[in-house]
């Protein structure tokens, strides 16, 4: 069977992280992917701008008796106020937070300086899975600044590719994976 773009974005990050790794979830949501990088990796950084997915997450994290995710009530564009190692790899599900307000949605210019700040913490060889859900209002936008922010990354710098289920109705949600070949 088919892969479905969200667990093809959990093993690409699997292939590059293990118990040595800094990774970063920077959009917590409900917890699903903090508790999946932090069964892998030595480190978890966690974002999320709202009291409700820190709650959700903490509770996932405790019924499986992690402690290695450090949850942080602030914007993943302030990555770089809270991560100052170098990150192995970083997770994104840009949208809203399901079984939440839905107003408060993933904004472009939020997005790509988090996503800009991330590619310069991300090791060589590291990588970045951003898991695009854009079927709200707003969600177009982000997905084409997203878009044509990975068009213009460097291809000897980094590695990008889409992921995107093509004969699905609606606004399938789609993957974009970026892998850093060099350093600048």
């Amino acid at each position: 069977m088919i892969k479905r773009p969200i667990h093809l974005s959990h093993d690409f990050l699997a292939e590059v992280i293990d118990k040595e790794s800094v990774v970063v979830d920077a959009t917590m949501g409900n917890g699903y992917d903090t508790v999946f990088l932090a069964q892998l990796a030595k480190k978890v950084y966690a974002f999320d701008v709202q009291e409700q997915a820190l709650e959700r997450t903490r509770q996932r994290l405790e019924e499986v008796c992690l402690s290695n995710a450090q949850l942080i009530l602030a914007g993943h564009e302030e990555v770089d106020q809270y991560v100052t190692e170098s990150v192995r790899a970083a997770i994104f599900n840009l949208g809203y937070l399901p079984s939440a307000d839905k107003s408060v949605i993933t904004l472009p210019e939020t997005t790509l300086l988090a996503l800009s700040k991330l590619l310069k913490l991300l090791e060589v060889g590291g990588r970045i899975a951003i898991m695009v859900y854009y079927g709200h209002e707003g969600g177009d936008m982000e997905k084409e600044a997203l878009l044509n922010f990975v068009r213009q990354l460097d291809q000897g710098l980094v590695s990008a590719m889409l992921y995107q289920p093509i004969n699905q109705v609606n606004t399938p949600p789609f993957l974009v994976m970026l892998e850093k070949l060099a350093n600048c």
